[in-house]
């Protein structure tokens, strides 16, 4: 049964993995085509407002040739077209002929007095020379003076405004605007294909070599135990017969008998993590209801004599009864590594304390000392396997790196969560979070 929950494990571990790629995969390109999108919405609508003021400027050109008519005569603004070619450099064509129907033409005095009106557009806003956008962006207008000799600019003769309807601009970017939405939808079903299955593919290689550095560690792990017990056997025996040895021998089996206590140590670690691996999914069969007061306490008395030994006030303080359910093995590894951790990295003198509290429905265990304490850089790496802190390796030269990991495994195995809080020479505190017994 365990290599299919290891399995389902896996898959569940990798599904998850995929959904998250996919969904920062889409967000991305959903970003880049949301600001391409507004870009070239505003570089759109920019050259057709562009436009159109072209078409204002080349209107009020063209009507300013007619001011002095019209100033005579107020109903010359009825004559037929015609415009004589003046050589003054704008458009020698009549604004009869330019204005379309959704703009209008005013000519004004020399004292902004109104002359004449030609089309349906009928302003009444505030006189300025230049542009101007009025009625909520509904209208623009342009109010140009008219001299007796254009180039030279002398003697004023009134004033040219001419307007036009918006209408035509914002209707072509609401269609560009509809059209893009409707691209939009149709580009993020693309993208959402194509990102699923990009996805899969690039987590192809990723899924098998995990795959398979999991099934080497579990493997190696289980096939290492027969040797190293071998080897501990044989070097056991080998001790009891020292008449066999030279007396300068027999340090150097002291060392072998220690790496491979240490070697046996690391290697059951490793298993128990392959198989706290491979367990996360399956059902809770056989587990108990565990008073943490009693676990805290016995784990407490055996680690008694190791802080006595180095001077450490070592101390239990329960302010509830809590109940919760799980593998009373699995958890007495749990806390006494946390405490066997603090007694170690703790000098002689400190203090470590395990403190048991109830926060709405879960079980809170600290577990808090006066140690060396941990870096803050270093506080995301404490539970990753076979990390270890450079002045830990001077504290605790023989640790393997795995003792957190297995407290984060076994943890996480009962629903729960491990934290850890800490400042370099003040102290470290771990937190266990467990569901309480429903």
């Amino acid at each position: 049964m365990k290599p299919k929950f290891k399995q389902k494990t896996l898959d569940h571990q990798f599904r998850a993995l995929r959904w998250r790629l996919l969904l920062s995969y889409l967000l991305v390109m959903m970003a880049i085509r949301l600001i391409s999108n507004v870009l070239i919405y505003q570089l759109f609508a920019h050259g057709l407002y562009e436009q159109l003021d072209q078409r204002l400027i080349n209107l009020a050109q063209s009507a300013a040739h007619s001011l002095i008519d019209i100033k005579n005569n107020p109903k010359a603004v009825d004559n037929p077209a015609y415009r004589k070619l003046d050589q003054d450099g704008d458009l020698d064509i009549a604004w009869q002929n330019l204005r379309q129907p959704q703009q209008s033409v005013e000519w004004f005095g020399d004292r902004q007095e109104p002359l004449a009106h030609s089309g349906n557009l009928k302003p009444t806003w505030p006189f300025i020379v230049g542009f101007q956008t009025v009625d909520d962006g509904e209208i623009r207008i342009l109010t140009i003076m008219a001299y007796h000799d254009p180039q030279e600019r002398r003697h004023l003769e009134g004033y040219v405004r001419v307007s036009e309807s918006t209408q035509s601009v914002e209707a072509v970017l609401n269609r560009l605007r509809l059209k893009s939405m409707f691209g939009g939808m149709i580009a993020l079903g693309l993208i959402s294909v194509g990102g699923m299955w990009l996805t899969r593919q690039s987590l192809k290689p990723i899924e098998q070599s995990f795959r398979q550095l999991k099934q080497f560690t579990a493997d190696a792990s289980h096939e290492l135990r027969s040797p190293l017990t071998a080897i501990k056997t044989s070097v056991t025996l080998l001790k009891s017969h020292p008449e066999r040895f030279q007396s300068e021998d027999i340090p150097k089996l002291d060392i072998i008998l220690s790496a491979t206590d240490q070697m046996s140590h690391l290697v059951e670690d490793l298993l128990l993590l392959a198989r706290m691996d491979g367990k996360r999914e399956m059902t809770r069969q056989g587990w108990q209801k565990i008073p943490l007061i009693e676990l805290l306490e016995d784990v407490v008395e055996f680690s008694e004599p190791n802080a006595e030994g180095k001077n450490i006030s070592l101390k239990l303080f329960c302010l509830t009864d809590a109940i919760i359910k799980g593998d009373s093995h699995q958890l007495l590894r749990l806390f006494s590594n946390l405490v066997e951790n603090a007694l170690q990295y703790t000098p002689i003198g400190g203090n470590v304390t395990v403190s048991l509290k109830q926060d709405d429905q879960s079980a809170l265990v600290m577990v808090e000392d006066t140690g060396i304490g941990i870096a803050e850089k270093n506080l995301p790496h404490v539970f990753d396997r076979l990390w270890r802190e450079d002045t830990a390796r001077t504290y605790r030269p023989h640790g393997s790196g795995l003792g957190l990991a297995i407290c984060q495994a076994i943890a996480q195995h009962h629903e729960g969560d491990i934290t850890v809080k800490s400042q370099v020479g003040v102290g470290s505190c771990f937190q266990v979070r467990l569901p309480l017994v429903s």
